[in-house]
């Protein structure tokens, strides 16, 4: 379906499900006709002027040539010449009359046609590396299944309001954000996030628009209309992306802007000196001139560094990242420093039991399945930490009656007649008990949260635990570190804790017991002192000291409308590997922006110097200074995209 028949369908003119708004290059619609009738016509014409001498007849079948391809061209360098802008079409239009007016009239029209080919090249190839992200936005179906007064109707998914419950079938895409109200099934997210396992779902799991869902029946709650899914958000931040600029590309265009009059000047110069100065030919002089001026075309170099910045901003993408901007790619690659939040960044957030120390003749299971039995009663993530552990290591509940909760202190409650009291030091001293203050001081020194748990005026054990570490955080601290970047740890936390994770991951610098404000102190004493610096966090309470970063990065942005915001780049998953991906796509992509300059600016120039004494004429520069290079800068950038 193209895309004016999608918009037509919704009655919407930019719709975040049906397209992305964008339209197609003028060439793209006519090309696949005007490419072989102008090859027929040119043949045509180089036949009857080389073979037959119709000198006339090729004149006219080679200006047909130009009529047929040129004509996107001429009108915009006459436009730009009017507007004082001049641009690559109005060397190509002076270079196309220069070489009619001089009796070669065959090169006029393949300089033509060359360049038209050229363009119509480049903006394929270019496409190519936009084409995942309106693949992506396809991803999401146009039409919804609705429980409306007890039937099943299929909407398209304008008509479909936040509330509104939506059938999703297996191996049929999820239409819209929203929440399980039934069923449960697994449910593919590669799309949003780049993991390449399935992800279970059940009643109150939050679900995505253009998810899979792979093998159970669900019911999802819509949460947010069309236009304000999360893929819709993606697509606008990664369309939005591909339009700004990095300091390179600003530099280029900068440098575009004087470079073309600079040419014009001094192909002028080099048809209008030899002639007058020294008695050469003006015919042979002026040919050249205008040959300088189409090896001279900045095409190559003006494309070398935005196609890259596309390549990158679409495969980071794919792989769950999104970067507002190629400025925040060019950036990464200078870090000097990268700034991590403590929790919910390089821990999860949430604690796990790590020591069970039972006391006084309790064996550990047991003391596990006192605890346990008490503590799933509460609430408190300790609680559920302790819960899970029993879980795990198959420790079965008891009963539990006369349960009572003392809210900060602790619990208490009866397992088979007897009263356990489960807390803090301070809950057991109150009830004129001692804590093993060398075993718990010990754990505290390790950074652990320590809870006891007491029977009959006896402790009969201590159950430490920790926030538990990301999986992928010690690796991506060494790798950091690999590379000569420094890593600095910031958190809220209390001191031991955040000295047991800073040496559990060989952090260089650490500070602990923060404030909001005093993470942005901090960032702004290590920018003062190292210049590049990258902030990651969570993207909530640590926007403030992302927005200070040079860059900052959000982690877990799939669930969080304010890190897609406050962050330049947002990682759609809780991987901190994906930091180690962006050092290392950007400097891929800023490597390929050296190769593509360095190879426009070396082949431009051996190209103009071979011009002065005539080694090179007009077809070749455009067939192999302009179209070639072109093509080889765009496939080049192109390979950005198997960076994973």
């Amino acid at each position: 379906m193209h895309g004016s028949e999608r918009h037509d369908a919704c009655g919407e003119e930019s719709c975040g499900v049906c397209g992305t708004g964008e339209h197609a290059h003028e060439h793209g619609g006519n090309a696949k006709l005007i490419i072989p009738a102008g090859g027929v016509l040119l043949l045509l014409g180089l036949y009857l002027e080389f073979f037959t001498q119709q000198k006339l007849l090729s004149q006219l079948l080679f200006l047909a040539v130009v009529a047929v391809a040129g004509r996107g061209i001429i009108r915009s360098g006459v436009a730009s010449a009017l507007q004082r802008k001049l641009n690559i079409n109005f060397l190509i239009t002076l270079a196309a009359v220069g070489a009619f007016l001089t009796g070669h009239g065959e090169e006029g029209a393949a300089v033509v046609y060359l360049f038209f080919i050229a363009e119509y090249l480049e903006e394929y190839a270019s496409a190519r590396a936009k084409r995942s992200i309106a693949e992506l936005m396809k991803l999401a179906p146009e039409k919804a299944t609705v429980k409306r007064n007890g039937e099943e109707v299929e909407v398209h998914v304008h008509a479909v309001e936040v509330g509104d419950v939506v059938v999703v079938k297996p191996g049929d895409r999820i239409p819209l954000d929203g929440v399980v109200v039934s069923g449960a099934s697994s449910v593919n997210q590669a799309p949003i996030t780049g993991e390449s396992m399935p992800v279970p779902k059940r009643e109150g799991d939050e679900v995505y628009a253009g998810t899979i869902n792979l093998e159970g029946y669900l019911e999802i709650r819509v949460s947010r209309r069309s236009e304000e899914t999360l893929l819709s958000k993606i697509v606008k931040l990664v369309e939005q992306a591909q339009r700004e600029k990095s300091r390179t590309e600003a530099f280029i265009d900068r440098f575009a802007r004087y470079y073309t009059p600079a040419v014009i000047v001094l192909a002028v110069l080099v048809s209008t000196l030899p002639p007058l100065l020294f008695d050469q030919p003006f015919r042979e002089w002026v040919y050249r001139g205008l040959v300088l001026l189409v090896i001279s075309c900045p095409c190559a170099l003006a494309i070398s560094t935005p196609v890259s910045m596309v390549s990158a901003i679409t495969s980071a993408a794919r792989n769950g990242v999104l970067i507002k901007g190629g400025s925040y790619i060019e950036e990464i690659k200078h870090a000097r420093v990268v700034v991590f939040d403590k929790t919910g960044t390089l821990t999860t957030g949430m604690p796990e039991v790590t020591d069970v120390v039972a006391l006084n003749g309790t064996g550990e299971a047991e003391l596990l399945r006192i605890a346990a039995s008490l503590e799933a009663k509460a609430r408190h993530p300790l609680a559920r930490a302790i819960v899970a552990a029993a879980e795990q290591r198959g420790v079965p509940l008891a009963e539990v009656s006369e349960f009572r909760a003392l809210p900060g202190r602790g619990i208490e409650g009866e397992i088979q007649g007897k009263r356990y009291f489960v807390g803090s030091g301070l809950f057991l001293k109150e009830r004129g008990l001692s804590p093993p203050e060398e075993l718990v001081s010990r754990l505290e020194r390790e950074g652990k949260s320590v809870v006891m748990v007491s029977s009959d005026g006896t402790v009969i054990g201590v159950i430490a635990l920790r926030d538990r570490l990301r999986d992928s955080a010690l690796e991506t601290v060494r790798e950091l570190k690999r590379r000569g970047i420094r890593v600095v740890m910031l958190t809220g936390d209390n001191r031991s804790a955040a000295k047991a994770v800073a040496a559990t991951l060989g952090v260089d610098e650490y500070h602990a017991e923060l404030l909001p404000q005093d993470k942005v102190r901090i960032v702004e004493e290590l920018l003062r002192r190292y210049e590049h610096v990258v902030m990651v966090g969570d993207g909530v309470n640590d926007a403030p000291a992302l927005a200070k970063a040079h860059v900052g990065i959000a982690m877990g942005a799939i669930g969080s409308d304010v890190a897609i915001e406050s962050a330049d780049i947002a990682l759609m998953e809780d991987d901190l590997s994906r930091i180690t991906y962006l050092l290392h796509l950007s400097e891929k992509t800023m490597s390929v922006v050296r190769q593509n300059v360095a190879a426009s600016i070396l082949i431009k120039g051996s190209f103009a110097v071979l011009a002065f004494p005539g080694y090179i004429t007009l077809w070749l520069a455009v067939a192999v200074g302009d179209m070639g290079l072109s093509l080889a800068v765009i496939l080049n950038a192109l390979r950005i995209g198997r960076v994973s």
